[in-house]
């Protein structure tokens, strides 16, 4: 399968309005974003839990980042509510599932293969704090390496939005909303900007909570992952 699979296009999906999509395990349905190949492949999705629904143990070839939404995902090292981001680098293993269920925005197989840092940040224990240079703007980092910038940031109501990012831009919107482009983003709407590409949007009456990667799109491949 390949969706959205060009990286040097403009991509937009309203996930909220989609219908969920039977994944291979009973109880896990999706909502497509990016995705280029089959059960093993360089995916961006929507996923959601049904109460008491689970994966088999697998290992995460190409690794796994992950925001959770709502509820509360599980897996044997922790119990992870919305607002936790994780990074299971390639090669870690682990048997997620739900006791409660949960909604998540996952990533699969887009690290350096030879990552091997775990990374768990608590955003409902941190703080957003004010950008320089960029009025309206509050960010609160979660990881950062030669490759990808990624962060939370929140836009005040209104707020006039202008970035160059290095390297593309990809984000999802969490709470509030924005414009850009002369469409609406709410909450689940997916957006990602090739590289070169500027970016201008303006936040809702409501302002906008929203998750964004920045600078990964120069290591972003077309082939489908094997193994």
């Amino acid at each position: 399968m390949n969706l959205n699979a060009d990286f040097t296009k403009r991509a937009v999906v309203h996930a909220a309005s989609l219908d969920w999509k039977a994944s291979p395990m009973p109880g896990v349905e999706r909502r497509m974003l990016d995705r280029i190949g089959d059960e093993v492949a360089r995916a961006t999705s929507i996923v959601r839990y049904a109460p008491e629904s689970h994966f088999s143990p697998h290992v995460h070839g190409g690794g796994e980042e992950f925001l959770v939404l709502e509820g509360v995902f599980q897996d044997e090292h922790g119990d992870y509510p919305a607002g936790c981001y994780v990074r299971n680098p390639p090669q870690s293993r682990h048997r997620p599932g739900s006791l409660p269920g949960c909604t998540l925005f996952v990533k699969l197989w887009q690290f350096d293969r030879a990552d091997r840092m775990h990374v768990v940040v608590d955003t409902n224990k941190q703080v957003l704090t004010d950008v320089k240079g960029r009025d309206g703007v509050k960010a609160l980092p979660l990881f950062r390496d030669a490759r990808e910038d990624v962060r939370l940031e929140e836009w005040a109501p209104g707020a006039a939005i202008e970035l160059d990012p290095d390297g593309g831009l990809e984000a999802l919107v969490l709470a509030g909303g924005f414009s850009e482009g002369g469409e609406t983003f709410r909450p689940q709407s997916w957006l990602r900007l090739p590289i070169g590409a500027h970016f201008s949007a303006r936040a809702a009456a409501d302002g906008c909570r929203l998750w964004i990667k920045e600078g990964h799109l120069r290591y972003a491949s077309p082939e489908q992952p094997t193994g």
